[in-house]
């Protein structure tokens, strides 16, 4: 089962300044609401591409961006209910 990637925030300031960052370097960001099973912080996260989770890092650190966590779950999602931005 493919697992998704998940990058958590203390709010939503910090999860939109990370996205716009790794929209802008071509990487993959999809805005998402927290699944509670990993955390209960802002309610905001980023799916991010596994493949890029080194970019990703990277992007948080030469930016200063305050993160949580990056934490992963075993994707579970039916396109007929689940939509993101």
């Amino acid at each position: 089962m493919e697992k998704l990637y998940y990058v958590l925030f203390n709010n939503h300031t910090n999860g939109l300044k990370l996205h716009k960052v790794l929209r802008s370097k071509g990487l993959t960001a999809t805005i998402s609401p927290t699944p509670r099973s990993l955390s209960k912080c802002c309610g905001v996260s980023l799916i991010v591409d596994e493949a890029e989770l080194e970019e990703v890092r990277e992007a948080i650190r030469e930016n200063d961006i305050e993160i949580l966590d990056i934490e992963y779950i075993k994707k579970d999602v039916n396109n007929n209910r689940d939509v993101y931005c």
